[in-house]
């Protein structure tokens, strides 16, 4: 490939699937993805949302490497306002342990939840608040001086997990900055303030010990078929799942009445998330990464592959991969 190209796998449980059937559907895409040259497979924190299965980051991140042996696997991201820092340290030094040189950790502030489901997991209303001290904290347990007299990371001291901070708006960018971290803008739903965002953290950027220079990873969606026609097959069917899941309020519904929601506003919403869509065959797909990579600035492109099945999200990794093979040659 021309530029670093990952994976974000959203774990879903799609219409008449099982968590397991999900989960064994998460292995087989980071295979798949480590067989085609992906950089890269991250996992999102999210709770309390009947299709995604990606809540217990940490413990699909260990059962995806003991099936993959070479692809760095991590969270796209671990929301830290739910955690402690030094149970974050933990988990993520014990998968530093088992799978060295592997693991990434992405860190966001946002709940990844509704407000009941945060109550649920006594999540701290003011901890958002905390959010910089709380990375900083983390990224010294991770490393060699702890910022907590007497506290020490077993396993996680030492081991330096390379950390990401993950944003959709201003203050990730200057976060990351501030900071001296990589940047990874969730463009791939929430695309507003992506330029501007990428444009602070380069302008602001402060070498680290970790990083010397700025680095960026922008989201973005994929549907890549072997036909035009199926891909957009595809995208309807991934609109319909967006939009059931946001605006459906917990209902199985038909194709038909997931259309009926999309009309009735809900595909506003979902259409703004996918601003950023690579649709169409492999050249097509390849074409506009390519373009939208060199637009935004991008140092790596993390995809979402929006498919309504494990078939279909597998075979657009592959022609994803083949046609930015074929034109990097």
């Amino acid at each position: 490939m021309s530029f670093p190209l990952s994976v974000l796998d959203l774990a879903p449980i799609a219409k008449g699937e099982t968590v397991g059937s999900s989960i064994a559907a998460s292995v087989a895409l980071a295979q798949r993805a480590e067989a085609h040259g992906y950089r890269r497979v991250w996992y999102a924190e999210h709770h309390n949302m009947s299709s995604i299965a990606s809540s217990a980051t940490s413990v699909l991140i260990s059962h995806v490497g003991a099936h993959t042996s070479t692809i760095r696997l991590g969270a796209g991201g671990v929301m830290l306002p739910n955690h402690s820092p030094l149970t974050i340290a933990e988990q993520f030094g014990t998968l530093a342990a088992m799978y060295p040189d592997r693991i990434d950790l992405g860190l966001g502030r946002a709940p990844g939840s509704d407000q009941a489901t945060a109550q649920a997991m006594r999540r701290d209303p003011s901890a958002s608040e905390r959010f910089p001290e709380d990375v900083q904290e983390l990224q010294a347990f991770l490393g060699t001086e702890s910022r907590v007299p007497g506290v020490t990371a077993v396993p996680g001291q030492g081991t330096e997990v390379p950390l990401y901070i993950l944003g959709s708006s201003m203050f990730g960018a200057h976060l990351a900055a501030a900071l001296g971290l990589p940047y990874a803008f969730a463009s791939h739903f929430a695309p507003q303030a992506l330029e501007a965002a990428v444009a602070a953290y380069r302008r602001e950027f402060r070498p680290s010990d970790q990083l010397a220079a700025p680095y960026v990873i922008a989201g973005v969606n994929v549907v890549a078929a072997d036909t035009t026609e199926e891909a957009a097959a595809n995208l309807q069917a991934a609109r319909r799942t967006i939009a059931v899941t946001l605006f459906g309020r917990g209902q199985t519904l038909s194709d038909v009445e997931a259309d009926v929601l999309l009309r009735r506003g809900a595909a506003e919403h979902v259409d703004q998330m996918f601003t950023y869509a690579a649709v169409g065959d492999g050249p097509a797909v390849a074409r506009y990464l390519e373009d939208f990579r060199d637009r935004i600035g991008a140092d790596e492109l993390i995809t979402a592959h929006q498919a309504p099945s494990t078939a279909a999200r597998l075979r657009s990794v592959t022609l994803t991969a083949e046609a930015l093979d074929s034109v990097a040659a």
